[in-house]
């Protein structure tokens, strides 16, 4: 097969993390794999990876960009590709534009993924336009039905996103000399019992939140200590004052401590007592759950969205109701208490599983008659 995939840029991600995976497996598999985007820093890995990158910016939400679909068009028919996949909805719609345009008894076929909970609009339902759409987990499929009456529900694949185990070990141990670095950089975590939410700060994460549930654990006489991972966004930098300023009214300055970005979650997650999921809008997924689940760490986390779906698989104790703070911080109570057992290992949100399952989407359509 000779496979395309869009999306508007390859800085950072699920959905970027999602395409090169797919497209490692691609190479792998023996097929020709390319992506186009609008550059980033993961350009390099994909290469590396056997992967070729087109370089072309569709992400610009503006009128002018219609200008880009007669040069695809004429650029697909001359490539011949087996497969165009559209991971998002702005190169979506111009890549859709330009595929309708094309011959039917030749144009590649067409895959697109539904990678969130978009704003219902008919802008955002392009991503319901291929002729088979992959969901990334039950929420958005039922988001997807409820949403769009035009799409078929019998073009809908399910494949959860995955992770590869050997990333995210269980029973996971930091190397000593990350642990003496850490430990010089936060004193204030060495023997403490370590409360972590992983996530930018952004409204949807729901920091205010975490801090509610620190400050009832503190006020119970739980030694516990906060500890959220996740830089300032720039957009935002308003939000992140207001949580800043939060933490200071409430006096957890010295029981809370904000670590910024960090690109070693996998260590992080192996020094924290329990991991905190309490995002208020329902996600598409939710690696930062699965992750610390992979590794054998307790996570609680809000009953709602991709969240309960992997709760309810891999530690059906560790879901709580949206919101509740309260049960939040007992939940964490008691696995600090030891009275919760660990998480069941992940054998179903797997990298290889949801390479598999996509690659036989690509086969299947391929194998499908053409809609003439």
């Amino acid at each position: 097969m000779k496979v395309l995939q869009v999306l508007p840029a390859l800085d950072t991600g699920g959905v970027e993390r999602g395409t090169l995976d797919i497209a490692r497996a691609l190479v792998q598999a023996g097929h020709s794999s390319s992506v186009l985007s609008g550059g980033g820093r993961m350009v390099s890995r994909l290469q590396k990876q056997g992967s070729d990158h087109v370089l072309w910016s569709l992400g610009k939400k503006s009128p002018l960009s219609l200008r880009h679909v007669r040069p695809l068009r004429r650029w697909l028919a001359s490539q011949h590709f087996d497969i165009l996949h559209l991971r998002s909805r702005m190169p979506g719609w111009l890549c859709w534009l330009a595929w309708r345009g094309m011959d039917p008894a030749t144009r590649p076929r067409l895959v697109t993924t539904v990678h969130g909970m978009h704003s219902v609009s008919r802008y955002s339902e392009i991503v319901t336009c291929g002729e088979r759409i992959i969901v990334v987990s039950e929420s958005i499929r039922d988001y997807v039905l409820e949403n769009y009456p035009r799409c078929d529900p019998d073009k809908l694949r399910l494949i959860y996103r995955g992770i590869n185990p050997l990333e995210f070990p269980r029973g996971h141990q930091p190397a000593e000399q990350w642990l003496s670095d850490w430990y010089r950089e936060f004193p204030q975590l060495l023997d403490q019992r370590v409360v972590t939410m992983a996530g930018r700060l952004t409204r949807l994460k729901g920091h205010h939140d975490f801090v509610d549930v620190i400050e009832q654990l503190r006020k119970t006489g739980q030694p516990v200590h906060g500890l959220i991972v996740g830089g300032e966004d720039p957009k935002r930098i308003a939000y992140a004052r207001e949580i800043y300023q939060a933490v200071k009214e409430r006096g957890l300055e010295e029981h809370l401590t904000f670590a910024g970005h960090r690109g070693d979650l996998r260590d992080i997650y192996a020094v924290s007592d329990v991991v905190l999921s309490l995002s208020t809008q329902p996600e598409s997924f939710g690696r930062t759950v699965l992750e610390p689940l992979s590794e054998g760490r307790p996570v609680v986390g809000y009953d709602h969205g991709g969240v309960a779906e992997i709760l309810s698989a891999l530690y059906p104790r560790g879901a709580v109701p949206v919101r509740d703070t309260a049960a939040a911080a007992t939940q964490v109570a008691a696995i600090l208490s030891g009275q919760v057992a660990p998480p069941r290992r992940n054998t179903q949100f797997l990298l290889d599983v949801m390479a598999r399952d996509t690659l036989s989407v690509y086969e299947e359509l391929l194998s499908a008659p053409r809609a003439l």
